[in-house]
C-alpha cells in the first residue's frame, strides 16, 4: 500500500471511530471533563471548573463563539479544554439535550408555580408602605 493511500485509510478510521473507542482517547477527555454529583448536580463539567460541557456546546454552536473566543473570556480554561468538551458533548449529544431539556421545563414549572411575580411583590411591599 502506498503512503498516501495509508495515511488516507487511517484518516478513515479516525474519523469514522469514536473518540472514547481507545484507552489514550478516554484518558484525555478524562482528564479535561468530569462529572461530580457534588458539582453543577452532576453534569459534566470542564474538569476543575463548574463550566458546564452544554455551557461550551451553547456558546460554540448556538451563539457562534470560536473556541479561541472562549478559552478568552474564560481565562481559566484551555484550548483543549473546550475541544475535549465539545468532543464529549457530540459523544453524548442525547443525554446532554435531555439534561437541558429537562432544566429548561423545570424553569417554565417554577415561573408557571408563581402566582405573583417579583416586581409585583415589590410594588405591594412599597404600597404598603407608602413609598410608591
Amino acid at each position: 500500500m502506498m503512503k498516501t493511500q495509508m495515511l488516507a485509510a487511517a484518516c478513515a478510521m479516525t474519523i469514522t471511530k469514536p473518540a472514547h473507542e481507545t484507552e489514550d482517547d478516554m484518558t484525555t477527555l478524562i482528564n479535561h471533563v468530569e462529572s461530580d454529583p457534588a458539582v453543577c448536580g452532576g453534569k459534566p463539567c470542564i474538569a476543575g471548573t463548574r463550566i458546564r460541557v452544554w455551557d461550551i456546546h451553547v456558546w460554540h454552536n448556538l451563539r457562534g463563539q470560536s473556541p479561541a473566543e472562549i478559552a478568552q473570556a474564560f481565562p481559566q480554561i484551555t484550548l483543549a479544554d473546550i475541544h475535549a468538551a465539545l468532543a464529549y458533548y457530540l459523544d453524548h449529544r442525547e443525554e446532554i439535550e435531555s439534561q437541558m431539556r429537562a432544566v429548561e421545563q423545570r424553569v417554565e414549572q417554577l415561573k408557571n408555580a408563581q402566582s405573583v411575580s417579583l416586581l409585583d411583590r415589590v410594588r405591594d411591599e412599597f404600597d404598603r408602605r407608602g413609598r410608591l
